[in-house]
């Protein structure tokens, strides 16, 4: 037997979702593949539910800062099961309400893998599906390490759902995944290892600020390994894991033991199960090919969003949804219009949490740019004292000769919703001696870029 659709969606997270409904209200006859639970990463196993379990550490932290001056006392706790079940009332209805949602639309479902085996065509559990057009946005997954014992790491899927927190978490990899949870993982009282084989974490962001957010981990207690390489992974006869590293500047192997070993090294684009050779699609270890229509550039009846896609912003839910927006329209529309995105944000999702948006100081170099870097410590400043003084600090890059911010990048509490208004300011253009003459509600964190400018 075999279906045929206009549009296919083989995917079901923000961008698919967000096409999918468009096409279906424009009359087209739509249907969406996906290998998981209807809903996607973010709603279900990434971003949602993690800020959930960020805020029980933000909560705790800024109790214990705010102990003998703000109130007496340091008596807060996570109870792990409860934050848990807590995260669940967020994630829970997300499928059954995506089914809903999609059956009251008119969009067919398909929860299985879909396979490519012709250029308009994929196999959907012994079934032949057919499209005008097909939509590639499955996501990412945790990147291959190759090692021994790679079996018995634990995803950061199911960290997010496990109902007991081991006395002792190891995660391998410096990046985003593993700092966020570590934070949480730490202030619900677990003994937290972060192991990175590179010279430093967080490669991307502001190396200044880095270094401070790293002194702020260590300072709770998180043990962060720089140049260890993990070499294996084994379970000792006890059911205790030994991950074990090297390091080419000592020579020397270390054994580090944990109750769970959590996957932080990184994700890779998820076309492994698609077979997009059968469907004549061009794609690169960073995903699929597409040319500025965010169409395949070897299959004109293929687009792709999110994740998946090669490009060169961050795989970010607002990248994604921008995507899908642009995919929906070119699908729609007699002319395509290219996809768009400004200056996008990235945030860290720790304690103080870490943001950047635009290019670093190095960047800024080695593209020839004049810029009048603004660095300074707001640990003292009297809207972070009042929250406890969490470790604060800015860097601001400023083009000399154009006034515009060409880079910002911030470190301290609600630095995620600081850096939207630098993000606002690049995207549209505004003078930095505009900004600062914004008159901003105060006192608030936002008011402080006034002082940082």
């Amino acid at each position: 037997m075999s279906q045929t659709y206009d549009v296919l969606l083989l995917g079901s997270g923000p961008a698919a979702s967000r096409i999918a409904e468009a096409c279906s209200e424009a009359g087209r006859r739509v249907a969406v593949a996906d290998a998981r639970a209807l809903g996607g990463t973010c709603a279900l196993r990434g971003c949602n539910p993690k800020k959930v379990l960020v805020r029980a550490a933000e909560l705790r932290d800024w109790i214990r800062r705010s102990h003998g001056q703000l109130i007496a006392g340091d008596q807060a706790t996570i109870d792990w099961k409860q934050l848990i079940d807590f995260k669940r009332q967020f994630t829970d209805p997300v499928t059954p309400g995506t089914k809903k949602k999609y059956a009251e639309k008119g969009i067919a479902t398909f929860e299985s893998p879909a396979r490519f085996v012709a250029p308009d065509s994929v196999e959907i559990a012994g079934e032949r599906v057919k499209a005008d057009r097909i939509v590639i946005a499955t996501g990412a997954r945790p990147a291959p390490l190759e090692i021994p014992g790679e079996d018995l790491l634990t995803t950061s899927d199911a960290f997010l759902e496990s109902d007991e927190l081991p006395r002792r978490v190891l995660f391998l990899g410096g990046g985003y995944i593993s700092f966020e949870f570590a934070h949480v993982a730490r202030r619900a009282g677990a003994q937290v290892t972060i192991l990175e084989s590179g010279s430093r974490p967080l490669v991307g962001f502001e190396p200044d600020l880095v270094d401070r957010l790293v002194e702020a981990t260590t300072a709770i207690g998180i043990d962060v390994r720089t140049n260890a390489r993990v070499e294996e992974v084994r379970r000792h006869s006890g059911g205790e894991l030994c991950v074990v590293t090297s390091s080419e500047s000592h020579n020397e192997d270390h054994e580090f033991m944990a109750d769970m070993v959590v996957h932080g090294g990184g994700r890779v684009p998820s076309l492994q199960d698609l077979n997009p050779e059968a469907g004549n699609i061009e794609f690169s270890n960073a995903g699929i090919r597409v040319n500025r229509f965010l169409q395949s550039v070897s299959n004109p009846a293929v687009y792709a969003a999110g994740d998946v896609v090669d490009c060169d912003q961050p795989k970010l839910t607002p990248v994604a949804n921008r995507q899908g927006r642009t995919v929906a329209r070119n699908l729609l529309e007699p002319e395509p219009v290219p996809v768009e995105y400004g200056a996008v944000p990235r945030v860290v999702y720790t304690v103080p949490s870490l943001a950047s948006v635009g290019l670093s100081e190095d960047q800024c170099r080695d593209a020839g740019l004049d810029v009048d870097v603004r660095q300074g410590d707001m640990s003292g400043w009297s809207s972070v004292r009042k929250v406890g003084g969490p470790p604060a600090e800015y860097k601001l890059l400023i083009d000399r000769r154009t006034d515009q911010l060409r880079g910002a990048h911030l470190l301290g509490p609600e630095a995620a919703e600081t850096i939207n208004l630098f993000a606002l300011a690049m995207t549209c253009s505004i003078p930095a001696s505009r900004m600062q003459s914004v008159l901003y509600a105060f006192p608030t964190f936002a008011a402080d870029v006034e002082n940082m400018l």
